[in-house]
Order: structure tokens, then sequence, then C-alpha cells
């Protein structure tokens, strides 16, 4: 009998949702990833919120991957108690995926989208992100197995920049080696040094993927020992990724803030500082803002839009020319799990976005 088709599995999910926002533009303070669940456990149907609390959890019957932009799991979690949503979520095999600041920085991500909302044009980075952690791969192959060891390394994978994969450079050349008695080489004899020639195969591997590469080269490899170099890579700063936004904004303070209320839905929105006047570059930072108020600072914004800002730093951006909007914390995110959505939409499956999920604080 034909095996029965399998469905899309989490693994499947979590890569598309990588694909949109890499792992690798998270804070190093952060925990994004999948952090509960079986990668192979097939899915039907996710859901998406930004903070997995006990409504959402009831919400969740019948999805099973819930896409949480906050981690579920943040610090050091000593216990899981009965109780918990995270034990729920595993009583029930819910699987927990957080992207939160990988999304933040991406092209696309939490601050591309609210730089959209408010109108901004010409926005860019306020922090731009160093394009990844990325090594240089660099082996000797006889010219025999070249085919062989690239594709290995490749479906491991090396060889991708930007929308491209199987990139590598190949330059044949001559290799010398003299094996001891206690070796056993597969081109010509041991005790008398050999002259062969091979190529030179370079090709770049993201920091995360390098033990399975040169793990895959090694099997692939015809040789006993292969020779490989790893280089870190020093990547250029990406105009399109990082945190925060800053663009140019066509009217007064005023309409900004009306347009924010429009944008994200809100009755009210925090300020500091005056609204008066015109209004020419604006910075946004969804969430905590804290983080890049000296950047919006240096880019001259004439108002910093974000999610919530301390009494200290609202006061020091007022005292320095600049109107600070504050729309609460998840209110200033919430828009970008449409983009998430759609990201996971793409591979075929249903995504329902929350209706339980909404910031704990109201404009009363």
């Amino acid at each position: 009998m034909p095996k029965e088709a399998k469905g899309i599995r989490v693994r499947e999910v979590t890569a598309a949702l990588e694909a949109f926002a890499p792992l690798h533009l998270a804070e190093a303070w952060d925990n994004v990833g999948l952090l509960v669940g079986d990668p192979e456990a097939e899915v039907a149907r996710v859901l998406t919120c930004i903070d997995f609390t006990r409504e959402v959890l009831e919400e969740a019957a019948g999805a099973a991957l819930v896409v949480a932009y906050h981690p579920p799991i943040f610090g050091g979690m000593k216990r899981v108690p009965a109780g918990s949503e995270v034990f729920a979520a595993i009583r029930a095999g819910i699987a927990l995926y957080s992207p939160h600041t990988a999304l933040d920085a991406a092209k696309g991500g939490t601050n591309a989208v609210l730089a959209e909302a408010l109108g901004l044009t010409a926005a860019r980075p306020l922090k731009p992100a160093g394009g990844g952690d990325e090594l240089k791969l660099v082996t000797f192959v006889p010219e025999d197995a070249v085919t062989r060891v690239s594709e290995a390394v490749f479906a491991a994978g090396a060889g991708e920049i930007g929308e491209y994969t199987q990139c590598s450079f190949r330059l044949p050349g001559t290799g010398t080696f003299f094996g001891s008695d206690a070796t056993n080489p597969a081109v010509g004899e041991k005790g008398r040094l050999e002259v062969a020639p091979e190529v030179r195969v370079e090709t770049v591997i993201p920091a995360r993927r390098v033990a399975a590469v040169v793990e895959a080269l090694r099997k692939a490899h015809p040789y006993e020992t292969p020779a490989f170099d790893l280089v870190r890579l020093q990547a250029a700063p990406d105009a399109t990724i990082g945190m925060g936004r800053v663009g140019e904004f066509a009217g007064t303070k005023k309409d900004l803030v009306a347009q924010c209320k429009k944008a994200l839905g809100l009755d009210g929105v925090l300020v500091a500082g005056s609204i008066d006047g015109k209004c020419k570059r604006v910075a946004v930072a969804a969430g905590a803002g804290a983080g890049l108020l000296e950047d919006a600072l240096k880019a001259k914004a004439d108002v910093f839009v974000t999610g919530e800002l301390k009494h200290h730093d609202a006061l020091k951006a007022v005292s320095r020319g600049m109107t600070v909007v504050a729309t609460l914390h998840s209110n200033s995110e919430r828009l970008a799990l449409r983009a998430l959505g759609e990201a996971i939409a793409k591979i075929g499956v249903e995504v329902t976005q929350s209706r339980a999920d909404r910031d704990p604080y109201v404009f009363a």
C-alpha cells in the first residue's frame, strides 16, 4: 500500500518563520525560536499573538503551534508547575515559538510595519544590523569529488547568499601531503610525498550551521583527513535590517498623533513634549524604546514613537527638543502579527490571529 501523505510539520513552519525573521538578528539577551514542542509534529492550524496568556491558551484549542511574539519562556525557568500556561501547552501538545527581537530587526518586521503604518517615507534602521553571523569555509578537494562534496555541504546549510543558494568559488591548484605509516591515503601511497591536482572550494556558512556543514564535509570528502579552514566574516551593515526605524513624515506633529491612533486602532496615546509645529523626521521603536532613544536623538528625530518609555528617559527626550509618543507596549507591536501570518500562510497552513490577545493597559 502507498504511504499515507504526511502534513506540514512544525519544523517547516519554523523554517518559514526563520526565513522571514532570521534568528541571528535577535539581541543576545533574548530567547527566540522553538521554545516548546516537537519539530516533527504535524500542524493544521497556527495561532499568532503577542503574549501567551491564559485567554490565548483557551483560544489555542485545535492549534498545534502558537507563535507568541514575546517569549513565553524568557529567563531561567526552574519549574513548570501544573496551572501555568507553559505546562498546559506541553500537556496539550502545543508547540510554542517566539521571534521577538529577530522580528523587530527583520526587513518587513515589527519596526518596518510600524513605520509604514505611520506613513513614514525613506525609512531606514536606527541601528543597522551587521548582516548576519557567518563564516567562510575553505576546503581542498580532488577534482573528481568536487560535485559530491559541494552538494553535501550545500544540503547541510552552506552556500546561501541573500536569495541565492549553492554559492561557491572554485580555483584549481596543486596539493601536497606526506602520509605516515599510520595513514591510509585515498590518493597515492603512504610513506612518500604526493603531489595531487585539487580544487580550492570556498563557500559561506551561517554560524548556527557550522557543526552540520563540517560533519557533511568530512563524510563526503574522499580524504582520510580533509583539510579545511573556517574564517569568521565581518559582514557589512545591511540598510534594510536592524533595530528601530527613522524616516520622513509630511505633516505636523498633530497629524502624526492622529495617524498613530488611526493606524493602531487606539482611542488615545501618551505624549511627552509639544505637539505643536511641523514634524519632518520620525523615529520608531516598537515595544520598550529606551535602548534606541540615543539613536533617535542622534538621528535628529522630531518625534519618537514607541510603546513605552521610562519617566526620566521621556524627560531627557523632551529636554533635547524631541516629542515622545507612547502607545502602550504591545499596541506598537501587534500590527506585525499580520506579516507573520502571511509568512506562515505561504506554506499552506491555516493561520489565525488571536482575538483575546491585548495590551494589559487601556486608556480610560
